[in-house]
């Protein structure tokens, strides 16, 4: 897309905010230390249902003593005893977290970064973070695609500083990490995706995605991509039909071998399954030969390993993301004003074209219960 005079590209499509982190955002520590932490704070999970292999290891540290804290828009079970869990609507969860922090400055002698009320919930949670050695601030995928993402960032991160405790975003999915690190995100005048779904784009290129299962926006961004010149679309599945004006079937990501870059920034590569349904070919592949048909350099991979090989002057190497590229702060101010729209949180089977299409999950107590909700 840069080859050929575009910087509109961006996987953010659940983002309600699309403020530039100031590096890749990411786990704030090792995946191995969460099961020895000994505080914690969740924000905007569920933790058992968006992260079960991360809860599997807080579970863990809560046998060992662990106090575990969350703040979440509705009641959830976790199947682990939680200190404390505040049910508190999502648009003033940076009130919330204002609180936490007056709470903080309150017992450590400091003052807060913005004002707010000490409740006697905040001041428990803040109680709780100043005691222990190891411990974690984790905001989840509602966070992440909060309107006031940035704010609820920045606001964690000082209370983060002031208990001693690590801050980071639990990932979205299992290659979250890895799209930061690669710049899947507009550069100098390019769209945002909040942009691009609305009906900013003259032709537009989608890449395993259904925007209106996929999107904050849902069923309007297929109203904004009708209005495009021309819409190509990358899929395993018939999809996107209504508008796409080109269907390019790629494998699914069982069919290829690859890279993603875990929450913790741990680059680890698999190889393929089975092989590609009949001239099936990866997505890889399919970018490449548009590539070469328009002249855009520098695209001569023979292989998923020459793609990961040219990551490195972008600090991605086989084993990790450079540790001075990983970092979960946001510049700007800190708004408390309440958001106006809820974050867009997929169910566990509603997250991607796959697990949607599966009729044996969409038999599950989990799938039925999100059909209820969006009906």
């Amino acid at each position: 897309m840069n080859g050929f005079g575009s910087d509109s590209v961006d996987f953010r499509l659940r983002h309600a905010e699309f403020a530039r982190p100031n590096g890749v955002p990411y786990l704030g520590t090792s995946i191995s230390a969460l099961s020895t932490l000994q505080r914690v704070l969740v924000v905007g999970a569920n933790l058992r249902k968006d992260h079960p292999l991360f809860a599997q290891r807080i579970r863990q540290a809560c046998k060992a003593g662990a106090r575990v804290h969350a703040i979440s828009d509705s009641a959830q079970d976790w199947a682990m005893p939680l200190a404390s869990m505040q049910v508190i609507e999502s648009a003033v969860w940076a009130q919330a977290l204002a609180d936490i922090a007056t709470a903080v400055g309150e017992q450590a002698g400091v003052q807060a970064p913005v004002s707010g009320t000490a409740t006697d919930a905040a001041r428990a949670v803040a109680a709780s973070l100043l005691g222990g050695e190891r411990k974690a601030i984790l905001l989840g995928n509602a966070v992440a695609h909060h309107a006031k993402s940035s704010s609820l960032a920045t606001v964690a991160n000082w209370i983060g500083a002031q208990t001693g405790a690590t801050v980071g975003f639990l990932t979205e999915a299992a290659n979250t990490v890895g799209a930061y690190a690669v710049g899947a995100l507009p550069a100098a005048d390019g769209f945002s995706a909040g942009q691009m779904l609305t009906g900013a784009l003259k032709a537009a290129i989608l890449l395993n995605v259904e925007p209106e299962f996929d999107s904050a926006i849902g069923a309007a961004a297929k109203q904004g991509l009708m209005g495009a010149e021309m819409v190509v679309t990358l899929s395993p599945f018939k999809s996107n039909m209504t508008f796409s004006d080109v269907l390019l079937p790629i494998a699914p990501f069982t069919e290829t071998s690859g890279s993603f870059a875990n929450a913790e920034g741990r680059v680890q590569s698999f190889h393929a399954v089975v092989k590609p349904l009949g001239e099936t070919r990866p997505a890889w592949k399919v970018l490449r030969v548009l590539a070469n048909l328009l002249d855009v350099p520098g695209m001569s991979f023979e292989s998923t390993q020459d793609v990961l090989s040219s990551m490195a002057t972008t600090g991605i190497d086989s084993k990790t993301v450079a540790t001075d590229r990983l970092n979960n702060t946001f510049n700007g101010s800190i708004d408390l004003t309440p958001a106006e729209v809820r974050p867009a949180v997929a169910s566990i089977y509603q997250l991607d074209g796959i697990v949607r299409r599966s009729g044996s999950l969409q038999l599950t107590a989990d799938a039925r219960a999100a059909q209820e909700v969006a009906a």
